[in-house]
């Protein structure tokens, strides 16, 4: 998972129906980052009451992406630096944290979620920054076609 919020859907039997996306439950922050929430609160609502998948079973393995080796060792270097922090070791886990943000630049759950360990404000400029990063990088998402 690289973005927060992620959604999943997992049916009864454990098996990933729509894979990892970013999806709202309401429009409150449309404006910010454009997407709807209804396709997918329908597209849920059908799944729900009629069983009707939201993709073939082809594409959910498809738009399924495993983590390559420079995002595992970003995962690797945030959990290292939380480790550190935790034991009161600050300085160290900043380089730590700042090596994973370099390693996954656009790994939303590494960048932001390190925000408010090193005491940085998560809505405030570092989040602004990290914002226009993603933009000016062509905001990328999951590659999960969108529903409209």
């Amino acid at each position: 998972m690289v973005n927060v919020p992620t959604a999943v859907w997992i049916d009864e039997n454990g098996s990933i129906v729509r894979p990892p996306d970013v999806l709202f439950a309401d429009d409150k922050f449309k404006e910010f980052h454009g997407i709807r929430s209804e396709p997918y609160l329908a597209a849920l609502r059908a799944w729900a009451r009629d069983g009707k998948l939201p993709m073939p079973a082809d594409d959910v393995r498809r738009y399924q992406t495993a983590p390559d080796a420079e995002q595992q060792l970003a995962r690797a270097e945030f959990a290292l630096a939380w480790a550190l922090h935790q034991r009161g070791e600050t300085e160290a886990a900043e380089g730590h944290f700042l090596r994973a943000g370099e390693l996954a630049p656009h790994d939303w759950t590494i960048r932001r979620a390190s925000m408010p360990i090193r005491g940085l404000d998560p809505m405030g400029e570092p989040f602004i920054a990290l914002y226009q990063e993603w933009v000016a990088a062509g905001s990328p998402y999951y590659k999960v076609p969108r529903l409209e």
